[in-house]
């Protein structure tokens, strides 16, 4: 008999074992699934800004040799985030310059980071551990660090950062009673693993090197105590987050250009920004609407009694949690501790480059959200668990907090669908900050720079211009401004803006190279040629430059000179093709048709119809006598463009050489019915 029922027994604990994981498998892909649906738009979107420096026009992710300069050459990529990098560049030999990929892949270390956080919560006893991780999942307020995949320091940093909590745990469990944390054994392999995570978390963003101060707030929360043992064992830990913080503030002013007029603020200026900037995430963590990808810029006065009453009440808040922390538990106060620490390296202690748009960005707050989160559902969850058994008899509480948790994650996720969509594309983003912030100088620039590119030079100027009069010593407005101009054939008003873009800003490559430009096209050669040079000597790695110079040199006849400067400039950007173009032009033009017929080839490569680049092959081919591999290369140009006027006429060519006289003649005809639609 009592075997019996011990089978029994047995049989059941293994039932509500495999029934237990089978739910968790179930929570954990119906977190992934909701996530995955709300960042739909942004993971069928493409590139946005900066996206060009981390990703697209990244020279450092091409070969080997740019994987060991992400590691070892602080200079080498925008930020020094070694493993950010090492990711693109893994994802470069993946699947190049598809976007989806990078999304996929943001989205995905997201879902595992949601994951890792209900894991996390789940040690600490966090009441709704589960439903605090969904909706970091799905809040709005994440989506700028997710959909925007040069932010993939975010995300990957977050996931580094809660792997770190948790090796820590196994090494060192302060969750468990001081004397049964001192009774169980610990392995150093975790501690290892632990320190490594971090250093991970580090190079991946530096923000993560508030961790050892945050585990200590930890370990005061559960324990009550803090212990010189503590403090000791976070030693390595201290030193080298404090390393790596120091190293990223010097690269902000040094590389970044986190330094001027923008960043000149007194110590209690910062404090102002410090308080009103908590407030704000706060406030938005709770109520995530009208979220801007550049904020507007606060006037900061510290003689005005609101901006003083942010930084008073903030302080007020954290001693009262304090205070009342026998009444109240540990908990709050440790979160409002968790939220400020980890928010500090962006409060605007420190210079860094956004500060110069704005002193706040949604994805600052990525990791600092989770106290906050974990907070508020704790405290919901505590009050349902509390409330009332009177409900149950009509069934109510039994349901209640499922339906609350599934109703704020569907709201969150609504919200967070919507604001995906703006990531879509570069122009959808400018133009939906500019329609919430109209006086951001950052987005009229950057939207008047991306129509310059696509050739709206008219409604490129309105938006240059606006930017001017909101920020009239803005360089980069004003060199976007003279490129619209010198387009538009004012080449003295380009010549005068790119002279007060230099005087603006002296050390800017972009202002002499287009500087350059312009007085060669005036005829200049020796102003251009020496602007030129003097943009190559401010930024060596900067391939207009040498692309600039090599057409000067080309219209001087000097073709070697321009020809070994092209290759510099394709060397240095190897994806733009518009380098690659005029060195296989002037290959062609001095007849060494092997080489010009290579570079073609890898345009083509790189991009299947190029017309440009299958015409020339095709020209290359009739020059030297391969004239079925002519015919076949217009043909394919055809294909794409049937009134092709060149290739029309070269078919007609070609066939003459061949002796075909009608098929000669019938393209002879055609081409001389095309000639007047030709501009």
């Amino acid at each position: 008999m009592s075997a019996s029922l011990e089978s029994h027994s047995s049989s059941t604990d293994q039932h509500f074992f495999r029934t237990s994981v089978l739910t968790k498998w179930m929570l954990a892909a119906a977190l992934c699934l909701l996530t995955a649906i709300a960042y739909l738009p942004a993971i069928q979107g493409g590139f946005i800004w900066d996206d060009d420096d981390y990703v697209t026009e990244n020279p450092t992710l091409h070969t080997f040799d740019g994987l060991v300069a992400i590691w070892t050459d602080p200079s080498a990529t925008p930020q020094y985030y070694p493993v950010v990098h090492s990711s693109f560049w893994i994802e470069n030999h993946l699947w190049g310059l598809n976007p989806m990929g990078y999304h996929l892949v943001n989205v995905l270390v997201h879902c595992i980071s949601a994951l890792l956080l209900w894991r996390v919560l789940s040690r600490f006893s966090v009441p709704g551990a589960y439903v605090a991780a969904l909706l970091f999942a799905v809040h709005p307020m994440h989506v700028e660090s997710v959909a925007w995949i040069t932010e993939r320091k975010n995300v990957l940093s977050g996931m580094f950062t809660l792997l770190t909590i948790l090796c820590w745990l196994r090494y060192w469990d302060f969750t468990k009673s001081e004397s049964d944390a001192e009774t169980t054994p610990r392995n150093r392999r975790w501690y290892a693993l632990a320190l490594l995570c971090f250093i991970a978390a580090l190079l991946s963003k530096t923000v993560a090197s508030t961790l050892p101060a945050a585990l200590l707030v930890m370990i005061w929360w559960k324990r009550g105590t803090l212990r010189i043992k503590d403090f000791v064992a976070l030693i390595p830990f201290f030193v080298i987050g404090i390393g790596m913080g120091l190293l990223t503030v010097w690269l902000e002013k040094v590389q970044v250009g986190a330094s001027g007029m923008d960043w000149e603020l007194s110590p209690w200026q910062r404090v102002l920004i410090a308080g009103r900037a908590l407030w704000f995430y706060a406030g938005k963590l709770v109520w995530p609407t009208e979220l801007i990808f550049t904020y507007p810029r606060w006037e900061i006065d510290v003689t005005s009694w609101w901006q003083n009453a942010f930084p008073i009440a903030a302080i007020a808040v954290m001693i009262t949690l304090f205070v009342m922390r026998h009444r109240l538990g540990r908990g709050p106060i440790a979160a409002v501790c968790l939220y400020a620490g980890t928010l500090f390296p962006a409060l605007g202690f420190f210079d860094v480059y956004p500060m110069r748009f704005s002193f706040v960005a949604d994805h600052f707050a990525y990791m600092a959200s989770v106290p906050l989160i974990a907070l508020v559902v704790g405290v919901v969850a505590t009050w349902l668990q509390t409330k009332d058994q009177d409900e149950e008899e009509f069934g109510l509480g039994r349901h209640l907090p499922k339906l609350m948790a599934a109703g704020a994650a569907l709201l969150l996720a609504t919200v967070s669908f919507s604001q995906a969509t703006i990531y879509s594309g570069l122009e959808v983003l400018w133009r939906d900050t500019l329609a919430k912030n109209p006086n951001s100088f950052m987005a009229h620039n950057n939207l008047g720079a991306l129509l310059n590119r696509r050739g709206d030079y008219l409604e490129a100027e309105t938006h240059l211009r606006r930017a001017l009069e909101i920020k009239p010593t803005f360089a980069d407005s004003v060199i976007n401004l003279a490129q619209a101009r010198q387009n538009l054939g004012d080449l003295e008003e380009a010549l005068s803006l790119y002279t007060r873009a230099t005087e603006l800003n002296p050390g800017l490559a972009e202002a002499y190279n287009g500087l350059g430009a312009s007085q060669g096209m005036m005829g200049d050669f020796d102003a251009a040629e020496a602007s030129l040079n003097h943009a190559i000597e401010i930024d060596p790695g900067y391939a207009n430059s040498y692309g600039n110079l090599a057409t000067l040199r080309s219209s001087q006849g000097r073709n070697e000179e321009a020809i070994e400067l092209f290759q510099t400039a394709v060397q240095l950007a190897p994806e733009r093709l518009d380098h690659r173009t005029n060195l296989a032009r002037v290959l062609m033009s001095v007849q060494r048709w092997e080489d010009a017929s290579a570079v073609w080839q890898g345009i083509l490569d790189q991009s299947p119809e190029d017309v440009s680049a299958i015409l020339n092959l095709g020209v290359i081919a009739a020059n030297q006598q391969r004239t079925e591999d002519a015919i076949g290369y217009f043909e394919r140009v055809l294909a794409i463009v049937p009134n092709h006027l060149s290739a029309t006429y070269n078919m007609g060519a070609m066939h003459d050489a061949l002796g075909n006289t009608a098929e000669a003649e019938q393209y002879f005809r055609r081409a001389e019915r095309l000639q007047p639609s030709v501009p």
